[in-house]
């Protein structure tokens, strides 16, 4: 039977979505350091393992094999003749796993453990969710706001929040709670508290990916993008070019009956957006 401590990490990873051997490796990580803290294996290297199937729990010590006229720590240390008692083939310098210690809770700051357990458990959320935004710089993702203050725009993208400085934001925007917009991610950093997310609704980029996402012809490289220019919220201009003849970059772009240009109006509440042929004169 699993005991009580496995079985209630193992459920809070499944709330927060946590790989069942992150909660392994933390449990192992928080005993060990309880065990270290008991009267019974104090000096001694302790190692904890963790059956993932059963929760059974094994505890070990560490000694590293000395000369006998070397041996300094009795506890963490052991002579090669008294290895080789155990494992002929052990030799100075190797580590042997010995001393086998019962397993009980009662024993051990079980406190302790599970205040490692916890803050392990949320280091590794925050590694998740860094991993799973990293790659999201100078992307384009769906969130809906969640709060807004006097400068701030908070916005929920899923398993972590992002910030909309007033930098990023357009004075042609009015946001509200629980709107849904899609924003271009200018910066993902690591921080002590988890990822910080930059997204915005001003920079051009988002422009540029919302015509890729409505226009084949763009995300197949036969109709190009070869400038723009953006007072976002309110007026844009988008100068297209083809690489097929049979292919009208600026029709391709517009859609048949508007409909493409009109969703990254949309998407832009309402920002005015012409689009032009691309030309080397700049006349």
């Amino acid at each position: 039977m699993k005991n009580e401590l496995f079985l209630a990490l193992t459920q809070l990873a499944a709330e927060r979505n946590l790989p069942q051997s992150i909660v392994v490796s933390a449990v192992k990580e928080a005993l060990a350091s309880a065990y270290r803290k008991d009267p019974a294996a104090k000096g001694q290297d302790i190692l904890v393992e963790v059956d993932s199937e059963t929760g059974d729990v094994i505890v070990k010590t560490i000694l590293n094999v000395k000369e006998k006229d070397e041996i300094e720590d009795p506890l963490s240390e052991i002579s090669e003749e008294e290895a080789q008692k155990l494992n002929k083939d052990l030799r100075v310098g190797d580590f042997i796993e010995t001393g086998f210690m019962e397993y009980n809770p009662g024993r051990i700051a079980a406190q302790t453990a599970k205040q490692v357990v916890l803050q392990k458990l949320r280091e590794a959320e925050r590694d998740l969710v860094f991993g799973k935004f990293a790659d999201k710089k100078g992307q384009v993702i769906v969130g809906t706001i969640q709060r807004v203050d006097s400068r701030n725009v908070f916005v929920d993208i899923g398993r972590a929040n992002a910030l909309m400085p007033p930098s990023e934001q357009t004075s042609y925007e009015k946001y509200r709670v629980g709107q849904q917009l899609k924003f271009f991610v200018t910066e993902v950093q690591r921080t002590a508290r988890g990822p910080e997310i930059i997204v915005s609704r001003t920079h051009p980029e988002l422009l540029r990916k919302l015509f890729e996402s409505e226009v084949p012809e763009i995300s197949a490289g036969v109709v190009e993008i070869k400038a723009l220019s953006r007072e976002a919220g309110a007026r844009s201009k988008v100068a297209v070019s083809s690489e097929d003849d049979d292919v009208d970059a600026v029709g391709a772009c517009v859609g048949l009956r508007g409909i493409r240009i009109q969703n990254v109006v949309n998407e832009l509440l309402g920002e005015k957006i012409d689009v032009v042929d691309w030309s080397e004169d700049p006349k």
